[in-house]
């Protein structure tokens, strides 16, 4: 059996003499220094001796694609109140993907492309299956075959923003802080990140799937990057406890934890469902988990302009005129 001698600094604080198994483990802990054994002509560097170098070896370094996972490390900023806008900052070679319509503006050095499916792989990546079951997936949530990639092509720093739909808000949400997925209404995804996959989420329970405000299917966004959500008016998150229940109108729900239940339940009695004006069923939301409410929903406020509009037989409301359907006429209003 050798005995060891090790040597850090310089040669003046020596460890030793070690047997066989205590001067490996002395090689692990601290291999950044010298050591000599009976038959070494002079003090070796620790990593060097083959001996010891089965303890000694450090991993490889961590690649930069894990990291930084799957999806693209975009930056952003989102601006406005009322009628907000997301502005994404890309660095050279990375990629946003969009609904189709939501581009508002690009900086020249952004290629704008149209892909098949949802843009969660490029172009050259995945099989032709992969894109089939991906563009399939979102015309079952009634989305458009392609989605639109926006990649930074220049050097440098360079922006694309991407408008909300209608009056509301614009969530930034980072998949990794929410177990890598979430389950949102069939609408809301504004925008995200190259390497965010966009899914369908089916209700299992039948009356959730016929009366829960979204059908049988939602949108499930999985992976670990930057997605934007859109939401109508103004949004409120709730953390929800095993077992807490929250009652909500069925269109006020924008998204929602995975590990949480929804279910649907009647809001009460004959009377209340014929004249409470709250629609016939309530969405009930069991914790554990999150979940985030829109205070206008999209259907609720598009309701109200239909029933508003002349066409549509609703009544001129608001502005008070003496003369009625003639100023209507008079201001090119209506037409008789």
């Amino acid at each position: 059996m050798a005995q060891w001698y090790f040597s850090y600094g310089k040669h003046t604080d020596r460890i030793g003499p070690l047997d066989d198994a205590t001067a490996r483990d002395q090689a692990s802990r601290q291999p950044d220094g010298y050591c000599w054994r009976e038959g070494f002509a002079e003090w070796k560097p620790i990593r060097d001796v083959a001996e010891l170098a089965s303890t000694t070896m450090t991993p490889p370094p961590t690649p930069a694609s894990a990291n930084r996972g799957n999806a693209d490390e975009i930056d952003y900023r989102i601006v406005g109140t009322d009628m907000q806008f997301v502005e994404v900052e890309l660095d050279p070679g990375e990629s946003a993907i969009a609904e189709a319509g939501a581009l508002m503006y690009k900086e020249s050095s952004v290629r704008m492309d149209t892909v098949f499916g949802d843009g969660s792989t490029s172009s050259q990546s995945g099989g032709l299956m992969d894109k089939l079951l991906s563009a399939g997936k979102r015309v079952v949530t009634g989305e458009s075959l392609f989605t639109t990639t926006f990649t930074h092509t220049g050097q440098g720093k360079a922006k694309v923003a991407f408008a909300a739909p209608y009056p509301g808000t614009v969530m930034a949400m980072k998949l990794s802080d929410h177990g890598g997925r979430l389950i949102c209404q069939k609408d809301a995804f504004l925008a995200g990140a190259r390497g965010v996959s966009l899914g369908i989420f089916f209700q299992r329970k039948i009356l959730t799937g016929l009366f829960g405000g979204e059908g049988f299917i939602m949108q499930k966004l999985e992976g670990d990057g930057w997605v934007f959500v859109h939401a109508g008016g103004t949004v409120v998150q709730r953390e929800l406890k095993a077992g807490e229940r929250l009652d909500v109108d069925t269109g006020c729900v924008v998204a929602f934890h995975d590990t949480v239940d929804m279910d649907v339940k009647p809001v009460g009695g004959i009377k209340s469902m014929l004249f409470g004006g709250e629609g016939m069923f309530l969405a009930t939301l069991t914790g554990p988990g999150t979940v985030w409410l829109q205070s206008l929903p999209f259907s609720r406020m598009a309701g109200r302009m239909l029933a508003a509009a002349p066409q549509g037989g609703g009544q001129r409301r608001g502005e008070g005129s003496v003369l009625g359907s003639l100023g209507d006429f008079l201001g090119g209003d209506r037409n008789f």
